[in-house]
């Protein structure tokens, strides 16, 4: 098996976002990979655009990603205000590598991001894995109400 290298970039990922950079800040076509990983493994992702990916890059405090040899096979991001709240966004792991740890080094990164590692509350919503968030300290807030505003975005 390739060796797995976690990347933590710097804020909005310019290396990754500009220049599509990898391990070892080689070129690796890193924004077609993230892409690649959203539309196959992130029913919620799919379909971004490039120019949709950069702009939610720019706009993220914290972004990690994941790689097995030149494949991305994992990605999170987050947002913050540093000291009250931060949320974490897209974390994603290639189907065919989960259940091996890999979504909990990326969890595990971004909350240990200087950004994200004092604040007083992180948020985080999911669809289909509360389970293995819990299992990282994650819990269900009864106290609290997701509410949605739903926008038809002119593409």
């Amino acid at each position: 098996m390739a060796e797995i290298h976690l990347i933590q970039h710097a804020p909005g990922a310019p290396g990754l976002r500009c220049l599509g950079l990898g391990p070892r800040l080689l070129p690796s076509r890193g924004l077609l990979k993230l892409k690649s990983l959203f539309d196959k493994h992130a029913f919620w992702a799919s379909g971004r655009t490039i120019p949709e990916i950069k702009s939610l890059l720019t706009r993220s405090s914290v972004v990690v990603s994941l790689w097995r040899g030149k494949r991305m096979v994992g990605f999170g991001r987050a947002t913050s205000d540093g000291i009250y709240r931060a949320t974490l966004w897209d974390i994603v792991v290639a189907d065919d590598l989960q259940g091996r740890g890999f979504g909990r080094k990326v969890v595990k990164a971004l909350l240990n991001a200087p950004s994200i590692r004092e604040v007083e509350r992180v948020y985080l919503m999911t669809t289909n894995r509360s389970e293995f968030y819990q299992q990282l300290g994650f819990e269900r807030v009864a106290s609290q109400q997701l509410l949605v505003q739903t926008r038809n975005r002119d593409k």
